[in-house]
């Protein structure tokens, strides 16, 4: 699977960004699609998951009710609305597959399972 990332940029504290992840190669729905941050200095972090079929999503407790996971298989691309950004938030934002019979609901990927990943897009958002 090919992962092709993109949407980063810089913003204020407050504001929305939309980052896409478009995939090929391979069959879109067999794949649970996550997302990653790593902030400078620190290690690579999980941001939140979603199921093939797109009917569950697991999230990371620092950014519920912020960032919201969506994907359209008809179009091999997975979405993250991120909202309400803060300093913290700053990152490079990763996108990545798991075959789809390891999602969880509830687990907090480390980035190990994920077999597949996109080159990073760049989110940075200022005070």
């Amino acid at each position: 699977v090919q992962l092709q990332a993109s949407g980063g940029g810089s913003v204020q504290a407050g504001g929305s960004l939309r980052l896409s992840c478009a995939a090929s190669g391979a069959t879109f729905s067999n794949y649970a699609m996550g997302w990653f941050r790593q902030a400078p200095g620190k290690e690579r972090e999980f941001v939140g998951l979603i199921s093939s079929s797109g009917g569950s999503t697991n999230s990371a407790d620092s950014v519920k009710g912020r960032f919201t996971i969506s994907r359209d298989n008809a179009a091999n691309t997975v979405y993250l609305q991120m909202n309400s950004l803060i300093p913290e938030d700053t990152a490079v934002y990763y996108c990545a597959a798991l075959d789809y019979y390891l999602y969880s609901s509830t687990y907090s990927y480390t980035g190990d399972e994920f077999d597949y990943w996109g080159q990073g897009t760049l989110v940075t958002v200022s005070s």
